[in-house]
């Protein structure tokens, strides 16, 4: 039998396979279709300093082959997720990955304090939201604003800090070098792309914030080669999501540079996807003659 164990910066995990952040709430609708234990890690909806009601709607819209959404980062504050969540996903026997967004520097400094000191296994930072000081402008997007923020929330880090990568950039790895120079243990990407659809109908844009981040099958080719331009230009662990759907997107992540995956929007279409995804897995890896599923980490040849 194939063994499916990764180690993440020092995490164990049971299989690669995780959720991806805004995707699967707090895994208790999910709950209701498969055990949640099959999951090698949760990544939680993303949490801001207070609660947040989002985005008015519309604020998602379907795409021939995926989704746009501007929820807005609708979720009920650190507090109430590490008093109300944290205890619930630790009925489960997989690694809690605790998504962290902020406006400042300040803001993810202290999200990252505070969540470094709840019984989470990982920390996801998401450096692709808004800067406020900055007129609006992603984190993310530039490399000395990316090292500035990093930098902070790592001091502040007790537990593995994980970089969420923004695509919306002209150079990835100028991006990733930078996370990774300022202290980041581990990356993930890709975030979602920027796009919009338009009511020819009405002639105005469908979502309330006329742009939104697109997820789903269509970034899937994106996500592969950006996580095989960041594999070769840093040497930290790869958490790689964008339209995984099936096992064998899962080892085509892994052999692009991933050591991990997440599953995201597919979920919204079956919510039993990764009890399929890990099962084709598992067949293929025992078709190919693969042992362990840390052989196919950046096996691609090119």
């Amino acid at each position: 039998m194939a063994d499916l164990r990764v180690n993440f910066c020092g995490v164990e995990l049971k299989n690669p396979l995780t959720t991806a952040s805004g995707t699967f709430g707090f895994g208790h609708e999910y709950g209701e279709f498969f055990d949640l234990s099959t999951l090698g890690g949760i990544g939680v909806k993303g949490l801001t300093p207070t609660e947040r009601l989002g985005n008015p709607a519309p604020r998602i819209a379907e795409t021939p082959s995926g989704i746009l959404n501007c929820v807005g980062l609708q979720n009920p504050g650190i507090d109430r997720f590490i008093a109300e969540q944290i205890p619930f996903l630790r009925r489960y026997d997989t690694a809690i990955i605790a998504n962290v967004s902020g406006s400042t520097v300040e803001e993810y400094e202290g999200m990252v304090e505070k969540i470094s000191d709840a019984d989470v296994d990982l920390i996801e930072m998401n450096i692709s939201c808004p800067n406020v000081k900055c007129g609006g402008m992603a984190f993310g997007t530039q490399p000395a604003m990316v090292e500035e923020v990093v930098s902070a929330a790592k001091r502040k880090a007790k537990k593995p800090l994980i970089v969420k990568l923004s695509p919306n950039v002209t150079d990835i790895t100028e991006i990733a070098r930078a996370a990774v120079a300022a202290g980041a243990d581990a990356l993930s990407l890709i975030n979602t792309l920027l796009g919009m659809r338009i009511d020819i109908e009405t002639r105005r844009p469908i979502l309330s914030s006329v742009m939104g981040g697109l997820s789903g099958p269509a970034v899937f080719p994106v996500a592969v080669r950006m996580v095989y331009q960041v594999r070769r230009a840093v040497d930290v662990p790869i958490l790689g999501m964008g339209g995984i759907r099936t096992g064998r997107d899962i080892v085509e992540m892994l052999l692009a540079g991933a050591d991990a995956v997440a599953m995201g929007t597919v979920l919204f279409a079956d919510p039993l996807a990764p009890v399929k995804a890990l099962q084709e897995l598992e067949a293929w890896m025992d078709a190919h003659g693969v042992k362990s599923v840390r052989e196919l980490s950046g096996a691609v040849e090119a």
